[in-house]
């Protein structure tokens, strides 16, 4: 219990270090602003010339872009370089000495920091919804329901790459190369930049075992329900086991990476 207090501490006091660096704060939701604003417009161009494209028409690739905003929104570049940073300036060794689990700790702090960007992702999305009208809503609550099940899930798996990403720092000080490489990989595999119902036959089929797709396309297309009922769940189920897979991996990958950790005079 005493644990428990302790990991709910770091989380808000995460949150409370979002409110204070306001600036980052901003700067990385403009970032996400712009970002969704240029795959908007391109795909409005795009669908210029046709009325569909993959089944989606251009209502529903609006509501899909609305997906990957709110999905990009909820961990962003923030919370991705708060544990890589721990990594490169060293202090990494002075969690070594606090009685937490470094990955419990920093997944708290993912989420306290997730909470403050979800509720100005929420702000934003609503902006965007009634700026660019003609977005659809979740026909129903079960759908809602489903929806927010895997939004939750898409959270926890997007929070286990880039996890792994920053272990990654423990042989590298290319902190930028590391973050910009995982997300050109994460945004092309998980369909935040074409849909994979999109992709050659043979690339939607890699990306079927890859865990990419759980952090937008599986969220956005229950969203869209484009998969209910069976098929939701099963696909819900499938987030759950990359959510289990990935923090195991992290875990595994951790007590192998702590081994380059060099204390002076230890």
């Amino acid at each position: 219990m005493t644990s428990a207090k302790k990991y709910f501490s770091l989380m808000k006091t995460s949150m409370q270090a979002s409110l204070s660096y306001r600036f980052n704060f901003f700067i990385n939701t403009i970032a996400g602003i712009v970002f969704i604003t240029a795959l908007f417009y391109i795909w409005k161009a795009i669908y210029a010339q046709r009325t569909e494209l993959g089944g989606m028409s251009w209502e529903d690739m609006k509501t899909y872009l609305l997906v990957v905003f709110i999905t990009n929104m909820l961990l962003t570049w923030y919370s991705e370089t708060a544990i890589s940073r721990r990594v490169i300036d060293g202090s990494v060794s002075m969690d070594l000495l606090k009685p937490l689990d470094f990955q419990k700790a920093r997944f708290s702090e993912t989420i306290g920091t997730s909470i403050i960007e979800g509720g100005i992702c929420a702000l934003v999305a609503a902006s965007w919804a009634t700026v660019f009208a003609d977005v659809n809503l979740p026909p129903n609550l079960l759908a809602s329901g489903l929806f927010l099940v895997s939004l939750a899930l898409s959270v926890l798996i997007k929070f286990g790459i880039i996890y792994l990403a920053g272990l990654v720092c423990f042989y590298t000080s290319s902190v930028l190369g590391v973050a910009w490489a995982r997300a050109a990989i994460t945004n092309l595999f998980s369909g935040a930049l074409v849909p994979l119902t999109l992709f050659p036959d043979w690339l939607e089929t890699i990306t079927r075992w890859l865990p990419f797709q759980g952090i937008v396309f599986i969220p956005a297309s229950i969203y869209m329900e484009r998969m209910s009922g069976l098929d939701a769940l099963w696909n819900i189920g499938i987030q759950f086991i990359w959510v289990i897979v990935l923090w195991l991996a992290g875990k595994a990958v951790w007590r192998w990476s702590v081994r380059q950790v060099t204390i002076h005079g230890g």
